[in-house]
């Protein structure tokens, strides 16, 4: 389990590293040139935003592997760890649920974009391809999520000991 969590942390990561580096760089090349030579990169705005694209549902595994979600915690310190175990597996089972049925939903609307033929203003890009990943991305990080129920981690699931990382829900549990 823990190989199949560092290879996605892996993908995801160089996914989002390549596509905030070809940003940066798309950006210094369209900076000089509207500075030196009076002309920009044609389509670089369009560019910057498929990239951007990729970084922000390449981040979304990620995200969701290290438990960095906005959390609303104040109420925990007078829940018991058991109940707080249990609502993390259910937050987590329902957000499985409701990413696999937007992946599924972005999925459809990236064939019909393929079939109405859809692509970017200027450069005439396909979009379906662009929404096509980024339902694979959101349906990757409703894997994680299922790997987080099945797996739950100490630093993603405040009830959880790191060294009980393994242990499934159990009458034994503190």
């Amino acid at each position: 389990m823990s190989a199949l969590k560092k290879l996605l942390s892996a993908c995801c990561g160089l996914l989002a590293a390549v596509a905030l580096f070809a940003i940066m760089a798309l950006t210094l090349v369209d900076v000089s040139g509207r500075k030196f030579l009076s002309e920009s990169v044609p389509g670089s705005l369009e560019l910057t935003e498929l990239l951007m694209v990729a970084v922000i549902f390449a981040g979304l595994p990620l995200v969701s592997l290290k438990g960095e979600h906005v959390v609303f915690d104040s109420l925990d310190p007078f829940v018991p760890r058991w109940f707080r175990r249990l609502q993390h597996a259910l937050v987590d089972l329902l957000c499985v649920a409701a990413l696999l049925s937007l992946a599924w939903l972005m999925w459809d609307k990236g064939g019909q974009m393929a079939e109405y033929g859809d692509t970017t203003a200027q450069l005439k890009l396909s979009l379906a391809p662009f929404v096509k990943v980024m339902s694979a991305l959101i349906g990757l990080t409703a894997f994680v999520h299922l790997l987080l129920v099945i797996a739950p981690v100490g630093h993603h699931h405040i009830g959880v000991d790191e060294d009980m990382e393994r242990d499934e829900f159990s009458g034994g549990v503190t």
